[in-house]
């Protein structure tokens, strides 16, 4: 039998020291030797990845995760772009451990900015602008109407108006609100397909307008349900029940708020999907926002509100193109592939490809992700266009040409591979070969804490050992053995070595 990699040391550690915890208060240094059997390890037909023992321990079921949500009649800024791609990794990750997954794009298609966007567009906006360009010209009536509101009450006024008439049902209302949706998903729907992103489901706060009213009555019902000093409703969250800690759920003319509808989209979702977990992803701004939500359901009886998690992220610094200030993400797509083609021109060691831009684009994108990948979701970071994109180091291109390198000339081999195997089992390469085995353990780390860095890290280090084991295989002056596969590994991890 076959300890698991790396975890009998662990223990073997843990047990001396703790033996000798009691009596020993110096220091001291420790050293143990062993020795690899490298011809076993090569060989041994041993369960690793998705099949290792790791996971038996896991609990499967049916995985909802929420992730992207931008807010419609807006391009699609790139401070959405974290959410898109984190919420895409946790949803690849669940599924490939055995999850049953829903991917769900919960638009923000409700609430009183679409009263200030209604009310303005009656006084800014043109239907012939709006089919020629339509989340520009949206863009520029929601600019200009905002600065109308600042100074003019008539104007706020007549959004709230606007709203009024939406949460009513009025006609006019839900008509030009309807149009406003349909062309913001059919535009949203590119971005996604460049990314490599796709959802089951395309929600929005405003399939639960009505549920939020009962979610109210709910509440009130209940006797959770409080009216503040201003006629809002509110909801008692200090532990003590003296209001000092409240959240709002009912402005004062009986419309509803952002938090009203998360209420009742979560109910709604636990009714029809049966959920055994569900995953928000969003930036840390809204942490307390998640805090009451589950708060609330919990008070309201819903104990699965226990399974609901909220997995927060930072901000990026400095994502500017070219152009200006106003960072729309088909335009940071756009300058990534237009930066990445500009580099591939450069290489003097770059071959004619069937379609480059094709490739720049994958490369740029795949060199964005990464970047965005190498930390804690957590923390804020500094977006560089040059570090991003340089061929060698840990970057997403070195990443990424090293992993078309290997499908192309060692897993196309098919029996090869496992022959070829049986020929690194020496220096670095048994390197490379132990970090491989330890892809469970990666993976089960990122299970635990949804987090795209050590998987990324760990893809990273690979491509490092890779590289250091080409070196130890020379091909020339080699035997016929040793050069194929030095051939191999060396096309492997040269970005500009051959055509892509």
């Amino acid at each position: 039998m076959l300890f698991h990699r790396r975890w009998w040391v662990t223990y073997l550690l843990i047990y001396l020291l703790a033996d000798q915890s009691e009596s020993c208060s110096h220091t001291f240094n420790m050293m143990i030797n062993f020795k690899v059997n490298r011809k076993l390890l090569v060989q041994e037909d041993v369960k690793f990845g998705l099949t290792s023992e790791l996971f038996n321990t896991l609990k499967r079921g049916t995985t909802l995760v929420e992730y992207s949500s931008p807010n419609i009649a807006k391009k699609f800024h790139a401070g959405h772009l974290r959410s898109t791609i984190i919420g895409n990794f946790i949803a690849n990750l669940k599924q490939s451990l055995g999850n049953n997954v829903i991917r769900m794009n919960y638009l923000g298609d409700w609430g009183m900015q679409f009263g200030l966007l209604g009310a303005g567009f009656g006084q800014f906006g043109c239907q012939e602008k709006l089919k020629q360009n339509p989340l520009q010209h949206l863009f520029e009536v929601y600019v200009q109407v905002n600065k109308e509101a600042e100074h003019n009450e008539d104007m706020k006024q007549a959004a709230r108006d606007f709203f009024r008439q939406l949460e009513q049902h009025e006609s006019e209302a839900v008509s030009l609100w309807q149009q406003f949706r349909e062309i913001t998903v059919d535009e949203y729907q590119h971005i996604y397909k460049r990314l490599g992103v796709h959802f089951d489901i395309y929600s929005g706060e405003s399939f639960h307008q009505d549920q939020a009213q009962e979610v109210v009555q709910q509440l009130q019902s209940q006797g959770l349900l409080k009216t503040s000093e201003k006629g809002t409703g509110v909801v008692d969250l200090s532990p003590a029940g003296d209001m000092s800690s409240v959240c709002t759920v009912l402005r004062s003319d009986g419309t509803t708020l952002y938090i009203t509808r998360d209420l009742a989209a979560a109910i709604d979702r636990k009714a029809k999907y049966h959920f055994d977990e569900m995953i928000y992803v969003t930036d840390k701004s809204q942490e307390n926002h998640f805090h009451q939500l589950f708060h609330i359901l919990l008070a309201m009886g819903h104990s699965w509100a226990d399974r609901c998690k909220h997995v927060p992220f930072g901000l990026v610094r400095g994502m500017k193109t070219r152009s200006g200030e106003v960072v729309f993400l088909e335009d940071v797509l756009d300058e990534a592939r237009a930066r990445m083609l500009h580099n591939m021109s450069q290489s003097k060691t770059t071959k004619e490809m069937d379609n480059t831009e094709d490739t720049a684009e994958k490369v740029g994108i795949s060199a964005l992700i990464v970047q965005d990948f190498k930390g804690p979701l957590l923390s804020d970071y500094t977006f560089d266009w040059d570090r991003m994109l340089q061929a060698q180091g840990d970057t997403g291109v070195f990443l990424q040409y090293t992993h078309a390198r290997l499908c192309r000339s060692v897993l196309a081999q098919g029996d090869l591979f496992k022959w070829m195997l049986s020929q690194l089992a020496g220096g670095v390469s048994i390197f490379a070969l132990c970090d491989l085995y330890s892809y469970d353990e990666v993976l089960y780390q990122s299970a635990q804490d949804l987090q795209p860095k050590h998987l990324v890290n760990f893809l990273l280090k690979l491509c490092h050992l890779i590289a250091s084991a080409h070196r130890e295989l020379p091909v020339k002056g080699s035997s016929q053995v040793v050069a194929q596969v030095g051939r191999l590994i060396v096309q492997s991890v040269n970005p500009y070595h051959t055509r892509h």
